[in-house]
């Protein structure tokens, strides 16, 4: 899904415990946007919001980049249902000990669903079907997500080369296709949990991620 436009709307001075960051809002423009829920209709246009972190001089070397997705659940409420708040914590401490990288946090929570979708889904979870055969049971696709809004705010900042921390090949496999180089994938595996042990396992077999 193209984007009409992609504007930057905010650049403020962040510090945070893991080090000091510059945050930048951006927001980008769908218009006539393709549904994830056949059973829901889009809306004619869809504004859709990221983030960037962006430490230390992005410009003078490929910079460490993890593309997040917002999991209320995990990354406020630290859940053990998924591994995102510990993904999360692994990326910026690799960005902080590198001393440059951006951290692309993106409004797509429960893979696009949104939030009330997703505890549904948990719901379907707790009665015995995995994180994708809940999204198809409430009439949604396994994934939602393009991450083509993380691909144009890179190109807006000037980057053309990345080292990506992600598990993901669809993430990688979005970049290169934008004409973001991807010269090296971070692995972004954590520890697991015996709560998220099924969750991780789903994400291997049927999503293609690269855990063990």
């Amino acid at each position: 899904m193209p984007f009409a436009s992609v504007t930057k709307v905010a650049d403020a001075d962040f510090p945070t415990r893991w080090g000091h960051f510059r945050i930048l809002g951006f927001e980008g423009v769908i218009e006539n946007p393709a549904a994830c829920n056949d059973n829901i209709p889009p809306p004619a246009i869809r504004v859709e919001g990221a983030v960037a972190l962006v430490m230390g001089d992005v410009h003078a070397a490929p910079p460490i980049v993890r593309i997040h997705s917002q999991c209320l659940t995990g990354d406020v409420f630290h859940s053990l249902r998924c591994d995102c708040r510990q993904q999360f914590e692994l990326a910026m401490a690799l960005i902080t000990d590198e001393g440059t990288g951006i951290m692309l946090y993106e409004q797509q929570e429960g893979r696009g669903i949104g939030l009330m979708a997703k505890l549904r889904a948990y719901e379907l979870q707790d009665k015995g079907l995995d994180t994708i055969e809940a999204n198809l049971e409430l009439g949604y696709e396994a994934d939602c997500r393009h991450f083509e809004l993380p691909a144009q705010i890179l190109k807006q900042m000037g980057i053309t080369e990345v080292r990506l921390i992600t598990n993901n090949p669809e993430k990688v496999e979005a970049l290169e296709l934008a004409g973001i180089k991807v010269i090296e994938r971070i692995s972004a595996e954590v520890p697991s949990e015996p709560t998220n042990e099924r969750y991780l396992q789903t994400k291997r077999e049927k999503m293609g991620h690269l855990v063990s």
